[in-house]
């Protein structure tokens, strides 16, 4: 009875240490070939030793007497036959986006002619919001200089009402009727443009 089990356990030894000499299948002549750079890397992250012209590496060889612990069947990996075997990894490429660059720009709508004159309305965007509007060659002096000066301080500016609405859908200022609407006739053109 102690020879047969005697026996079992030395072919069980026997059959472990062959397959951990051997590796996994399909891994041996491949694992030789691989350059140094490409080097298996050990569950640890350090590089594997080289492997030697025997087909194992020096430090997975067991010696005569070595018995299978729990560590090397706990780190086995699905496919093999037994023992540990250590895999090459490459990290995926990394992708990262970047958040769109935000673009200020300026763009100005076309001179209208109204009663009292003519005007036209200059509008800086950071990206598609309006965070400024101006008239530009408005009146000057008189009743028509005091009707561009309420409409440009209800309109224009970045507290203005374009920046507060985002549009051209403005209130019409009272008594400067016609200077809100060529104002607004430029503004939504230069909306158009942007």
């Amino acid at each position: 009875m102690r020879r047969a089990l005697l026996a079992i356990t030395g072919l069980a030894a026997g059959t472990t240490a062959l397959v951990v000499l051997k590796g996994a299948p399909g891994t041996g002549q491949a694992a030789q070939d691989r350059p140094v750079a490409e080097a298996p890397v050990a569950p640890g992250g350090s590089a594997a030793p080289e492997p030697t012209p025997g087909g194992g590496t020096p430090s997975t060889r067991p010696s005569a007497s070595a018995k299978p612990t729990a560590r090397a069947t706990a780190s086995r990996t699905p496919g093999s036959r037994g023992g540990t075997t250590a895999r090459a990894t490459t990290a995926a490429p990394r992708t990262t986006t970047r958040a769109p660059k935000v673009t200020t720009r300026t763009v100005t709508g076309p001179t209208v002619a109204y009663r009292y004159g003519s005007l036209r309305v200059q509008i800086t965007l950071s990206g598609s919001r309006i965070v400024d509007a101006t008239g530009l060659d408005m009146p000057v002096g008189g009743q028509e200089g005091l009707r561009a000066d309420d409409v440009q301080a209800r309109y224009s500016g970045s507290s203005g009402e374009v920046v507060a609405k985002q549009s051209a859908n403005l209130n019409t200022v009272s008594g400067a009727t016609y200077t809100s609407t060529a104002y607004k006739q430029s503004l939504q053109a230069a909306l158009d443009k942007a």
